[in-house]
């Protein structure tokens, strides 16, 4: 017997019901929100969730930093008390990663961008300041890379030096810390540094295949020259204070925090500063979002209004006090979808 279209929009309405009671009668288990997920957008959800508990009837948010990848997949795992709330992401959602929400029971996601943020690649200010292209830091960081004796084949990364890339970089030996490839950041420096310096190089064009060459072109060595620190990008900053010769991975702010002791490379003549990446000039920076799951919404206690203040031009307007934090804030335009989408609770798409 055929199921009516009516029939299944009250099925999924009742479930939806069901699902809202159920975590309501949960309540009492858990009153406060839980936010896992990126390590770039931790420090603002934690100032957010200081002045949310300090100034709101609420308790203060429980916020985690597991990285971007690590804190979808708790996310996804589940509808109830027992599952955040909410996720930081330094990167968009992947397709993999709604369907398993789905597969989860989770069919309404609220997608709201936050901001943006540069990816910076720093040193001390005790050594010279790098003047890099991507060009530089794919043949710096790439598991293969072309033959330097111009076989025009691919082979294992020969590169022991900067100046072995360029000779208009310093003689220091390559050493990058940076995170694992469950982070955001990891995410978007593969796709925004490495592909975009291996584009237009004819050995690795000549692949053919679109697949083979992203594999190329975001695989990172394994052979010491990019040591994976973990999520904790303060830890980077500690060790490139401790390491003068070292290069670290990591969201502007922890550089605009630390710009005492360490320094912005610059990346195809730009250098990572606030203005640069507000008007999309620096070539390594990428858009910042909460997650949400809407059926959490309707019934975890302060979850709307945490969202309204993170979304308030006090905090994410130009001169709020995200921006102080290092946020790069939306465009005016933009800023208003991501206060109509917070306020609505409107889900980014639905999962078929």
């Amino acid at each position: 017997m055929k199921t009516s279209a009516k029939g299944v929009a009250m099925a999924a309405a009742f479930a939806a019901t069901t699902v809202v009671a159920s975590l309501a009668f949960g309540q009492a288990a858990r009153d406060y929100i839980s936010v896992v997920g990126s390590s770039t957008v931790y420090p603002f959800a934690t100032v957010v969730a200081e002045r949310f508990g300090r100034d709101s009837r609420f308790r203060t948010p429980k916020i985690e930093s597991t990285g971007t990848g690590g804190g979808l997949k708790l996310f996804c795992a589940g509808i109830g008390v027992q599952f955040p709330d909410i996720a930081n992401a330094s990167r968009p959602i992947k397709a993999s990663e709604v369907a398993e929400c789905a597969r989860n029971g989770i069919s309404e996601i609220v997608e709201v961008k936050i901001g943006f943020d540069g990816i910076v690649l720093a040193n001390s200010v005790r050594a010279p300041r790098l003047a890099l292209t991507r060009r530089a830091i794919f043949l710096a960081l790439a598991r293969q890379v072309p033959d330097p004796k111009g076989s025009g084949t691919l082979v294992a990364n020969p590169y022991r030096n900067w100046r072995d890339v360029d000779p208009a970089l310093p003689d220091l030996p390559i050493e990058v810390l940076g995170p694992p490839p469950t982070s955001g950041t990891r995410d978007a420096f593969d796709e925004l540094a490495m592909q975009g310096g291996c584009k237009g190089i004819p050995a690795i064009a000549a692949l053919g295949d679109e697949a083979k060459i992203k594999a190329v072109c975001q695989t990172l060595r394994e052979d010491g020259r990019y040591i994976e620190v973990g999520e904790n990008d303060n830890l980077i900053v500690q060790k490139l204070k401790a390491n003068p010769a070292a290069v670290g991975v990591f969201g502007y702010s922890f550089l605009d925090e630390n710009s005492d002791a360490v320094q912005g490379s610059t990346v195809d003549g730009e250098s990572p500063t606030f203005e640069a990446i507000s008007a999309g000039a620096y070539p390594v920076s990428r858009p910042l979002f909460l997650y949400v799951k809407k059926a959490h919404a309707l019934a975890i206690p302060g979850i709307r209004e945490y969202l309204a203040e993170f979304t308030s031009g006090r905090a994410m307007g130009p001169e709020g006090y995200l921006a102080d934090k290092g946020l790069i804030p939306l465009p005016a335009a933009e800023l208003a979808v991501a206060q109509r989408v917070a306020r609505g609770l409107t889900p980014r798409a639905p999962v078929n």
